[in-house]
Formats: structure tokens, sequence, C-alpha cells
């Protein structure tokens, strides 16, 4: 039993009800800013001397966002965030350590005492296992339905951040179905999927003449959003010199169109997504810190689909309903099953195309069965090979005919893209990572965090 819990989940029944974070405290003992702390009462709270950090601390020697303290069940964890000059317990510079009560650390020229204290912050758990798209069980998702069901009802600004496949769009329509908006229109645009010289105009619009091509005023998605919602999908894609345009609409609503010379009032609420890490954008000078704070001001973090495990025979059962329902309209009661030793293998398996990855194989594997009983053989040919390949000739044909929307058709190319070079390159660098991040111009981090998303081992 661990007796310095940062979480702890109470179960009535047997089923989870609430959750309680273990207040703490951080405390500068030395350094510029001596006497200086932070009460925790939030699972993750960051230190680093942007303003978008929990911990704002004034030493140079400190990174934009340098360290972050996270509560779990098993007790507190002191993550380092890929700092320029380190975060050391004592003489040791580490990436991750458990801490406890006096534990005392040094970021920069700063040292930080961590200290408990009385008193505990209750998280609510939703009492529901779905909302509106949205499906899971565990406490995670549970957490973030609680969330959700809060933060629709106001107009905040909210940032989902999740890996490929978790779900972010769902969110953004579960936000705005929830909203008192839910009958204007909700506009999704997704920032990586715009060439360059055309993203102001799509999304803030042209007048007619402004450039070569623009044959007709146009209005940007934030207009078309006009009383709705606007999703700002992959927004860590968006061009560093678009950010300062995006940041002036977010603070003072309203629109300028590309060759127009007036200023147009815009309604209309703002979410957001992206897989990567903003804060380490920011800290690497390619994602505005302004900005990254105006988008911030709710933060949804998804978990991937092998967190939560538990969730995948709701996420089935979702899935095959809704199949059925397409394929026997006229038939309600005709449902497919899953024999219990498949199930188990879908839950065992790491999903790293997350839930995306699981609805593609569950409707392939009811497309092609021969009956309504779905076995371990009709399921184990998706969910047991690796699901970014390098993809034969013909790809796109083969999207055309399975019917794959064009965003999901690009992130299967993309996912295997990823993976193969991830694959190669490790593998030409003996599988070191600062030797291969330093070949492809990326950051430790990033690379880490991409080859644990494919399942690629390598080592510092």
């Amino acid at each position: 039993m661990n007796e310095n819990p940062g979480l702890t989940t109470i179960f009535v029944d047997e089923k989870a009800t609430k959750r309680r974070l273990k207040k703490a405290k951080l405390l500068v003992v030395d350094g510029a800013d001596r006497g200086k702390e932070l009460v925790i009462e939030r699972e993750r709270v960051t230190l680093g001397r942007s303003v978008i950090c929990d911990l704002v601390l004034a030493d140079k020697a400190v990174s934009g966002t340098h360290a972050e303290v996270i509560a779990t069940e098993r007790g507190f964890v002191l993550r380092d965030l890929e700092s320029t000059n380190g975060t050391k317990v004592g003489d040791l510079r580490i990436r991750e350590v458990w801490i406890r009560p006096g534990t005392t650390f040094t970021v920069g020229q700063t040292r930080v005492q961590f200290e408990p204290q009385q008193g505990e912050v209750e998280i609510e758990l939703s009492k529901k296992d779905r909302f509106y798209d949205l499906v899971g069980r565990s406490v995670r998702m549970r957490e973030i339905f609680a969330v959700l069901e809060k933060v629709a009802a106001a107009d905040l600004t909210v940032l989902v951040r999740g890996e490929t496949g978790t779900g972010k769009e769902l969110v953004a329509r579960a936000i705005h179905q929830a909203s008192p908006r839910r009958e204007h229109p909700l506009v999704v645009q997704d920032c990586s999927a715009i060439p360059k010289d055309l993203i102001e105009s799509t999304l803030f619009g042209h007048e007619r003449g402004s450039f070569t091509g623009a044959t007709d005023r146009h209005k940007g998605s934030f207009e078309q959003a006009e009383g709705g919602t606007i999703f700002l999908d992959e927004i860590g894609e968006l061009d560093l010199a678009l950010q300062p345009k995006l940041l002036r609409v977010l603070e003072n609503r309203e629109v300028k169109r590309v060759g127009g010379d007036k200023t147009i009032p815009v309604h209309c609420r703002v979410v957001a997504a992206t897989n990567r890490d903003l804060r380490q954008m920011v800290n690497e000078g390619t994602f505005r810190e302004d900005l990254y704070y105006r988008l911030s001001v709710v933060q949804v973090e998804l978990p991937s689909l092998r967190e939560r495990p538990e969730d995948v025979p709701l996420l089935v059962e979702s899935f095959l309903d809704e199949f059925a329902h397409r394929c026997f309209p006229d038939e309600p009661g005709r449902r497919f099953t899953v024999v219990p030793e498949a199930m188990r293998r879908l839950e065992s398996y790491p999903w790293p195309g997350n839930i995306r990855e699981l609805k593609n194989t569950i409707e392939r594997a009811a497309a092609m069965a021969d009956g309504l009983e779905l076995g371990v053989r009709d399921l184990l040919p998706s969910s047991q090979k690796t699901p970014a390949q390098p993809l034969p000739g013909g790809t796109a044909e083969k999207f055309v005919e399975e019917d794959l929307p064009f965003k999901e058709a690009k992130q299967k190319v993309l996912d295997a893209f990823e993976a193969a070079y991830l694959k190669a390159l490790l593998d030409k660098h003996g599988n070191n990572i600062t030797r291969s991040a330093q070949a492809a111009g990326l950051t430790r981090y990033h690379l880490r965090e991409l080859a644990k998303r494919y399942g690629i081992r390598g080592s510092e």
C-alpha cells in the first residue's frame, strides 16, 4: 500500500464515484524567487519561466516550460520537460523520478522543495459512460466527461491534446452538441491540410481580386462558424507567421479578410486540438507563448487507448451496434457479438492507432465475417499486425474503394511513413535516441514520444 498517493479513487459498490487529490506545495527555497510557492490543487502542474506555467520563475537558467509534477495513485512524479539545463535531485540529473515529502530538486539555479499540505481536492467523475459520441467507463474518461459537462455550457476556449486517433474531433463535436450554440454551425478546419499560402484566406476569408484566383469574395472559417463553434484541428501545424493574426482574432473577436480594409465581428466558440506538445514547441520558439496561453483556457488531455484497455469492450460494442444499424436497418434486433478469447486479444493489443484503428478493425471484421459472432480468426489479422507498415502501390484507389474520408486516409499514410522512417533512423544510429534526434532535426523528447507511439524501442 502506497503511503504517499497523490490520487485516491473512491469506490461504491465496486464503481468509482470520485477521486481525491492530496494537496501538496512547491516552495522555492533558494534562488531569485526564494519564498515563492505553489499549492498543488490539480493533477499536473508545470514550472518554468513562461507565463503558461503554474509556478513562474525568474531564473534565466530555467527553460520556458522546464519541469512538471504529476499526481498519480502511486505517488507524485517529477518530470523534466527537455529543459536546456536539466532538472536535478541532489547531484543527479533526472528525466523522471518519484518524489516524496521533503524532496528538494533543482531547476536551473533554483532549488525547490516538495512539501505535503493538509486537505484534499475532490475530483468529480461523471456518472455516465458516454458523452455524446465519446465512450468510456474508465476513471480517466469519466473524469473528462465531468469536465466537458461543465465546460460545454460556457464559452471558454478549449485545447484538446492527444495522440492521433484518440477522438479529439469527437470532443469538439460533443462540446458543440452540449452547448447553447448547437443550433448554429460547427466548422471543422484541419490546419495541416491547407497549403501555407492559402491558410490565411481559408481561416479569415478574402475579398475579390485580393490575389490571383480570388474571383469572388470568400467568407473564412471564422465567419462561417458565426454563432456556433470552430474546431481548429492540428493547431500545432499552424505557420508561425500566421499565429499573431490568429491571436488577434481570439483577443478581439474580429477578423479582417485578405485584401480587405474593414474588420468583421465574429461570435463563435473556439476549440483547438493537437497531437504535438505545444509546451515543448513554445520552448523551441515554434509556437507563440501568448497564443498557447489564449488557447489553453481549458485543457483536455485524452489518454491513448492502451492506457484504458477497460474501455475496449464498450467501444467494440458501440462500433458493432453502429455497423449493424447501417447494415440491417430493417432488423433492429440483429447484433454482432465477439467471443471472450477474441475480446481478450483486443483488450491486450496496444492499438498504436488508438480508437480509429480499433474501429476500422472491428468494422472490417464484421463486414467480412461469415456470421454474427466474431472470433479470433476474424479479428486476429487486423489486430495483431503492425498497422503502420509501408503502403503498397495503388493505396489511394484502395482507400477510395473502402470509402475512407480524406483525413483518415491521409493519416494512415502519415502513420506508415512515420513508423518506417523512425525504424530506419534508429537502426542507422544503433537505436540511440540522442544521435537519431540530431540527425532528424527533432528534439529527443519528440522522437521518444513518436517511438513510443509506434512501439519502437530506442536507448539514450
